[in-house]
């Protein structure tokens, strides 16, 4: 789960970072002395879900901008992961979209085989997907229930175990993306903070 706010200020600090990082990127191609000089990530592969938009596509940028090759997963934005996609390749990265909904099993097997198949090796996973609905307790179904903890738990731990089959002999690296409310829980976030 990635952290999210609302109004301006989620998308001015989205719009600075990702700008920023992209500035990071174009001078790491553009023939500068840091150009020569690789990034800590040359030569490694990262997975990251929910990277359209917001804190997802600015973690793309940032491991782009260090060198590794990244997997923009999307489930909903295709228009978005594209975006994403085209920036980093315009500046000199290498990236592909896939889409895939990691509340599904065969969906994540099928993002890792992808992932695999066009780069070869998977080194970095990165659990952003995450889907927020506050709701006052009484009013939480089943369904709300499940659609939350199916994405936001299920999800990051099957996503996680697929990893793990795709990581070397070395190991790899898995990042897990969460909110300020796990620790503080705002009103009508039962089921989304518990």
């Amino acid at each position: 789960m990635a952290t999210k706010t609302q109004g301006n200020v989620q998308g001015n600090t989205q719009a600075n970072t990702l700008a920023n990082t992209q500035g990071n990127l174009r001078r790491k191609t553009e023939g500068t002395s840091d150009s020569n000089r690789p990034g800590k990530l040359q030569g490694k592969v990262a997975v990251v879900t929910g990277a359209s938009k917001g804190i997802g596509a600015s973690i793309a940028w940032h491991l782009a901008a260090e060198g590794a090759s990244v997997v923009v997963n999307y489930s909903s934005s295709k228009e978005g992961a594209d975006r994403v996609v085209n920036e980093i390749v315009a500046t000199g990265g290498r990236a592909i979209a896939v889409h895939a909904n990691v509340a599904k099993p065969t969906d994540i097997q099928r993002l890792f085989s992808e992932a695999e198949k066009e780069f070869g090796r998977i080194d970095i996973l990165v659990n952003n997907a995450g889907v927020y609905e506050f709701k006052p307790l009484e009013d939480v179904t089943p369904e709300h229930f499940h659609k939350m903890f199916d994405l936001n738990v299920l999800g990051l731990i099957l996503a996680s175990k697929e990893a793990t089959r795709y990581f070397g002999s070395e190991g790899g690296s898995i990042i897990n993306i969460s909110s300020v409310a796990a620790t503080a829980a705002p009103p009508s976030t039962s089921v989304y903070s518990a």
